[in-house]
């Protein structure tokens, strides 16, 4: 990482998070920011301005503690900036916010197959394609003169005012690209969006130096390079790489924050079965740092745990909490307390079903091991979707979590499951773009299965599924 630090700057979705890494990848410090939405006149917006300010300002306090060479944006994959020469266009659009019937019906009508892109029909603006199309049916003149950067990389151009894009954010059920033949989709091409991205680079690429401006918003030295970045589950998988237990092996991994990610890495090109992918219960194709089509499922894993016991998410893997989630089990089962998905309606594997409480309990640490269950059991429905196998790594901020990880691994004793001791698996995929030898800071944990038998509840969870399917 050539002698001086490293600043790792992530935005998702519910949070914001700069980091500050020695040469060495020991964290040195970690700030994290609440994002807000912004609501305008036509539509709700990521708060882009406000997560500048803020960014600015730790910029600074950073400068303070280590000699900065460079930084690397990491963002998630469901946003976009319009630029218009060295300013944002117009907003840019939170994917939340439903896009109006009339717009949405006219949009699918112009999508490309899923067999050509791996991007499947999305709500509300998950699809980048959609978000575009709604926000030129706003203002059609956004058609005209303006380059498109995927999130990630509209804070590499911030930084260092040059332009790019890159495969990771745009093969992200975006519908703007077909990993395949790593071009831009049809509708891409047929809407004029391909020539309006901006110049496809690599993550790893250096685009250019901290801007004038910046070296004086932040103190940073002039020098300081901005890497053009990726999108923040592939940085996750780019971090799971970097174990010898996942490195060049059938692997996947299973990211976990608002949104729950697995990405299955096939041993060989011969194992990778696009056809069997079910668009229908959210598997999509994204594609790696490399160019890669990966497998994946998702579903809204953080936002159902938060909807259900509250907004503190912590609450299901803090590590003084485990004790009396587990001890909670046992009460759990005998109860047949259990919740049915979903409480995310239109993502995961189970789109059109609507939640509920079976039995709910009024003790908070069994209604939390319930919940941790739940998140199990959704777990394990999206990774049969992907045909994971092998091995398979957890990390994010629900990996310590023992009722949910243990759960899985009593679900599924084919599986060597592993979790990451550090929360940063994303900051560390960043930086093994700087430096690919990088080692992690810790090893992995395998994970043992429950000392409960949890099949005959695991059982009646899916008889449930089936007779709500089936009454429907």
């Amino acid at each position: 990482m050539k002698g001086r630090a490293t600043i790792v700057l992530d935005i998702g979705k519910t949070l914001a998070k700069l980091s500050l890494w020695s040469p060495d990848g020991v964290l040195i410090e970690r700030r994290v920011r609440p994002n807000a939405r912004v609501v305008t006149a036509s539509y709700a917006a990521l708060d882009a301005a406000g997560i500048e300010a803020w960014a600015a300002e730790t910029l600074r306090d950073f400068a303070g503690l280590a000699d900065v060479g460079a930084i690397v944006p990491v963002g998630h994959g469901a946003a976009a900036a319009i630029i218009r020469s060295d300013r944002l266009a117009c907003p840019p659009l939170d994917y939340e916010d439903a896009i109006p019937t009339n717009l949405r019906s006219a949009y699918d009508a112009q999508r490309d197959t899923f067999a050509e892109t791996g991007s499947p029909p999305l709500p509300h603006g998950l699809n980048l394609g959609a978000q575009i199309f709604r926000l030129e049916a706003l203002d059609p003149d956004l058609a005209h003169g303006t380059q498109i950067l995927p999130w990630a990389q509209y804070w590499s151009w911030l930084l260092s005012g040059v332009a790019a894009s890159e495969v990771t954010s745009l093969g992200c059920h975006t519908d703007l690209w077909n990993p395949l033949t790593a071009s831009p989709s049809k509708l891409a091409e047929r809407r004029g969006w391909a020539s309006r991205l901006a110049p496809l680079r690599g993550a790893g690429d250096i685009l250019g130096t901290l801007t004038p401006a910046w070296v004086a918003r932040t103190g940073l030295a002039a020098d300081t390079e901005i890497y053009c970045g990726l999108h923040d589950s592939n940085a996750a998988l780019l971090a799971a790489r970097g174990f010898t237990e996942i490195a060049e092996t059938e692997s996947t991994i299973l990211s976990t924050g608002t949104w729950f990610v697995a990405m299955r890495s096939p041993k060989d090109a011969a194992s990778l079965d696009i056809g069997h992918l079910d668009e229908d219960r959210d598997c999509l194709i994204n594609v790696d740092a490399f160019g890669k089509p990966i497998p994946s499922a998702r579903f809204m894993g953080g936002r159902e745990i938060e909807t259900l016991i509250g907004l503190d998410t912590r609450q299901i893997d803090l590590s003084f909490d485990q004790p009396a989630l587990l001890a909670a089990l046992p009460d759990v089962l005998a109860s047949g307390a259990m919740v049915l998905p979903s409480f995310a309606p239109g993502f995961g594997p189970f789109p059109d079903a609507s939640g509920r409480w079976i039995a709910r309990p009024d003790d908070h640490a069994a209604r939390r091991a319930a919940v941790s269950l739940y998140a199990a059991f959704v777990a394990d429905a999206s990774l049969r979707l992907i045909g994971t196998k092998e091995r398979l790594l957890i990390e994010g901020r629900f990996a310590e979590g023992q009722v949910f990880v243990r759960a899985l691994a009593a679900l599924r004793p084919d599986l060597r499951i592993y979790i990451g001791k550090a929360h940063n698996d994303v900051s560390y995929g960043a930086l093994r773009l700087l430096d690919a030898a990088l080692p992690p800071a810790q090893p992995l944990d395998l994970v043992a299965p429950l000392d409960l038998d949890i099949s005959s509840y695991h059982d009646r969870w899916r008889h449930e599924i089936a007779r709500k399917e089936n009454a429907a």
